[in-house]
């Protein structure tokens, strides 16, 4: 089921009114949500429920067995590993199986050996990674010792599943989440009120932004042998917006919709654009995913405690194994090690460590600022080419397309470009007028708000835009990781 579509818009107010006003005992409200969840997944595919079973299912037991086995740290390992295997033999099966076979088969071509494997028509599951990573999370956090295992299947069954973020994040670790899943829940107007300003955000990114973005985007890659370098350096520019006004739109819209059940999910973007180097990039971009590598790969690899070449390659991998994450091509595994090698400088000659907004107290940025900005935007910019890009060959044909003298030319320019961009310009002023807050329309200190009338007047504006201006439905980026 799609957010942004009617069937979601008739299914969320009948689960919030059941949820508060019918399921009032917490064990009911947690088999609500359950049920909600499964509904919500299974309006895709209802074969797909049945992964779920088994991720939620093996990682409950493994929880228990690890407990079981206190003191026997042989065993628990065995159960942890256990666990860690199955899920990701699932995943691995349903997301890369051509992947890897097709990679082998081009790598003995290499050699003159000549082989003919099969392979296999699978349809991805939608979300199947973030889930997966929110599981295991649970299963190595219990091994560690930073949670106790849950004997409440359904709390259990409930946090795997949670619909507001189980397709594309945020991906909430068990600390976080279960405990919210097992402890009482009090209707918090505010809280809910502060949800659905942050749903309507959302939902302007990823229809106003994001969706009108894409129509010029796929336009410009489909007909890339017409296209100027000019005309390709806008594309790049639109899809940088596109794909953090699609993503951080469906996390605001998971966030505000948790909201009104009385959960607080984590945090996913804080203004990534608006970095002042690569680091701080990682910091503020799809944090989640990047919290999970960074706790469970890279400081069990040793993190940056060795040297500074182990660092490196511990910075390597984790990037390596993100963009395989984000998908199966090596355009995606190339995208990751080219964030590692922006990173390696930092490494070798050190780099700020910023922990606070660019301009904290201030209108505007320094000149440094805006200039260390700017470079890491392009940095990043060029980045999302390899990314868009459907295979290799493409993301070249692309770049020496660019690097051309057409790049200092407006033919090839459309209105549709221009005013796309324009889109983008206004979001870029907003966001950053509220960078400080968790999301733009978290109004409250303006004089111009302190009544209600403006505020509805606001809210009424966006609705207003969204209807009017937005662009044709695309499904949500993420999804297909």
């Amino acid at each position: 089921m799609l957010f942004n579509s009617f069937t979601f818009m008739i299914f969320l107010p009948v689960v919030f009114l059941l949820y508060w006003f019918v399921f009032k005992p917490l064990k009911w409200q947690n088999l609500l949500i359950l049920v909600a969840s499964y509904v919500f997944y299974g309006w895709w595919d209802w074969r797909f429920l049945i992964l779920i079973v088994i991720t939620s299912l093996s990682s409950y037991v493994s929880g228990l067995l690890i407990e079981r086995y206190e003191g026997r740290r042989r065993w628990q390992r065995v159960v942890s590993a256990a666990n860690i295997v199955l899920n990701l033999s699932i995943l691995a099966a349903f997301k890369y199986f051509n992947f890897f076979v097709d990679s082998l088969g081009a790598a003995l071509a290499l050699m003159g050996i000549t082989v003919d494997w099969p392979t296999m028509h699978i349809i991805l599951p939608v979300g199947i990674s973030f889930y997966t990573f929110q599981a295991l999370s649970y299963s190595i956090d219990v091994y560690a010792h930073r949670i106790k295992p849950t004997r409440d299947i359904i709390a259990f069954f409930s946090f795997i599943s949670f619909f507001p973020q189980l397709v594309a994040g945020p991906i909430e670790r068990a600390t976080n989440l279960l405990p919210q899943m097992l402890g009482k829940r009090t209707f918090d107007y505010s809280m809910a009120v502060d949800g659905l300003r942050q749903m309507l955000w959302g939902f302007f990114k990823k229809l106003i932004i994001a969706d009108t973005c894409a129509e010029v985007v796929n336009q410009t890659w489909d007909g890339l042998s017409y296209a100027t370098g000019m005309s390709l350096f806008v594309s790049s520019l639109l899809f940088t917006f596109q794909i953090y006004a699609d993503f951080s739109g469906y996390s605001d819209i998971a966030i505000g919709c948790a909201k009104l059940f009385g959960f607080k999910l984590t945090t996913n973007f804080k203004v990534p654009y608006f970095s002042r180097n690569v680091r701080e990039f990682w910091r503020r971009w799809h944090i989640t995913l990047m919290n999970w590598f960074t706790q469970y790969v890279y400081f069990p690899l040793g993190g940056s405690r060795r040297s500074r070449a182990r660092t490196i390659l511990n910075t390597l991998i984790v990037f390596a194994l993100s963009g395989l994450w984000h998908g199966a091509d090596w355009t995606f595994v190339l995208w990751g090690l080219y964030h590692a090698l922006l990173f390696i400088p930092l490494i070798l000659w050190g780099g700020q460590r910023y922990k606070d907004t660019v301009a904290h107290g201030r209108c505007l940025p320094t000149l440094r600022e805006f200039a260390s900005m700017l470079v890491t935007f392009l940095l990043v910019n060029f980045g999302w080419v390899l990314f868009r890009a459907p295979d290799f060959a493409s993301f070249c044909d692309f770049t020496s397309r660019l690097f051309s003298p057409s790049l200092l030319s407006v033919q090839g320019l459309t209105m549709k470009m221009a005013t796309t961009l324009m889109w983008c310009v206004g979001l870029v002023v907003v966001e950053w007028l509220q960078r400080e807050r968790q999301h733009v329309l978290q109004i409250d200190g303006y004089r111009i708000f302190s009544l209600q009338a403006t505020r509805l007047a606001l809210y009424a504006l966006l609705v207003f835009l969204i209807f009017y201006f937005a662009g044709q439905v695309q499904t949500f980026i993420y999804f297909q990781f």
